[in-house]
């Protein structure tokens, strides 16, 4: 009698990092299920949900996923679920105590045993073989794992571990097999980029892993995510600067300007050394976009020094920002700081900054109108061809709507495009 395989559902939670992990898991049990990608529980006999433990609203809608799944599982509609990832590795005893309907929890050190258990291929994993989602153009590329710095806010290092950087030789060979896979952008992902080869060689090698990324046959666009700004590495600026490749843009978390905040925060860095690494980066890479997140609402923060960031990001003018209310997690070291600042008051700390965020980017993006960029295509809808620039990354900056009635762009193509309009997080345009 044929019967038909087994029906797997991924879900993934959080960051690109945990996307990353979820496809190579993908790859490592494909040929043992029928993967799926949906989230409708008739199509699933078997979850795999990879949580977030990062802050409270991520650590909250990872409770609500496994809640969600784990009513299913006792309604009959799916045979077995699995939870892993970064809340597990917070709260595995909690986890288990209350949720007996969940077959099984692994954190990321504990992957090869889930891929026993489901009865996987762990040679494909440990190959680093990945089935991978999203735009077919597109895919991250992780070069380490876990991180050694000691910011006092992040619980990072509490689920993921010391950094481990990942040998030059299996990066690279990753990345060939991207670009033969047809990916046109690779998004480069650690939790610090600049820490690369520390541990492994003995010195940071950023630079030299992107003169060779760059060198590479068949490249498209290599995208910088996660850029710790202390001991930044200047030596990879003429890099970006020179390689075509290589996108002027950098994602570089500087959290906020306050001295005092910033001593509190344990991020190794002034107010002062900030805006010179700031001006040295736009001084030696002419035209660089650059992208940051701040916390607000940190344990003390006074209104004064809420408004120095904010005098900060007017004068400076950054051209992507997100923000992050604080979120007081345990067994970091500002967990033994007061959570003193209301609720209400980092709400509307957030709304004042994203407000004035709003105006800086309506602002930069009116400089574009009129102008010749190149984009990426990601996806067509009807007469839209949907796309980014250089300056903008997957899912968190602006997007480029391209009128094209013709349908002459098709998606995973590069194409130089005519801005004609712009608000504050896109751009419009039409097709040469």
């Amino acid at each position: 009698m044929h019967t038909r395989p087994l029906r797997l559902h991924i879900a993934t939670l959080g960051c690109s990092k945990n996307l990353y992990d979820s496809e190579r898991l993908a790859a490592a049990l494909e040929g043992r299920f029928a993967l799926s990608h949906s989230a409708d529980l008739e199509l699933a006999d078997v979850v795999v949900l990879n949580t977030c433990g990062f802050i409270d609203r991520a650590k909250q809608e990872s409770v609500e996923a496994i809640l969600h799944y784990a009513a299913a599982r006792r309604a009959g509609k799916i045979r077995r679920l699995y939870v892993i990832g970064c809340l597990v590795a917070r709260d595995r005893t909690t986890l288990a105590t209350e949720l007996p309907e969940v077959d099984g929890f692994f954190t990321h050190a504990e992957y090869e045993q889930l891929i026993y258990e489901l009865q996987g291929d762990l040679r494909r994993y440990l190959l680093g073989e990945r089935r991978r989602s999203g735009y077919p153009h597109h895919a991250y590329l992780k070069i380490s794992e876990g991180c050694n710095r000691k910011c006092s806010f992040c619980a990072i290092p509490l689920m993921r571990g010391p950094h481990q950087s990942r040998p030059m030789e299996a990066i690279l060979a990753e990345a060939r097999r991207l670009i033969s896979e047809g990916v046109r952008e690779i998004s480069l992902i650690a939790q610090d980029l600049t820490y690369y080869g520390l541990d492994l060689y003995g010195k940071r090698r950023l630079a030299e892993l992107l003169e060779k990324l760059a060198s590479l046959p068949g490249i498209g666009w290599i995208r910088l995510h996660y850029a710790y700004p202390a001991g930044f590495p200047r030596e990879i600026l003429p890099i970006i600067r020179a390689a075509t490749p290589i996108c002027k843009y950098l994602d570089i978390p500087l959290q906020h300007i306050s001295d005092s905040i910033l001593r509190k925060m344990r991020r190794g860095l002034t107010r002062q050394k900030t805006e010179a690494l700031i001006n040295e980066i736009r001084e030696k890479v002419p035209g660089i976009v650059l992208r940051s997140t701040f916390i607000v609402g940190f344990p003390g923060e006074t209104e004064a020094e809420f408004e120095e960031l904010m005098h900060f990001l007017e004068a400076y003018r950054l051209e992507r920002v997100g923000a992050f209310l604080y979120s007081h997690e345990e067994g970091t070291a500002a967990y033994t700081l007061p959570d003193d600042v209301p609720a209400r008051v980092k709400r509307r700390r957030y709304h004042d900054l994203m407000t004035l965020q709003q105006r800086i980017s309506y602002e930069w993006n009116q400089q574009w109108v009129g102008e010749i960029i190149e984009v990426l295509v990601d996806e067509r809808q009807n007469d839209l061809a949907i796309a980014r620039s250089a300056g903008d990354a997957l899912e968190v900056d602006n997007l480029v709507y391209i009128r094209d009635a013709s349908k002459r762009l098709a998606a995973g193509e590069f194409a130089r495009v005519r801005v004609v309009g712009a608000g504050p997080y896109e751009l419009w345009a039409e097709p040469l």
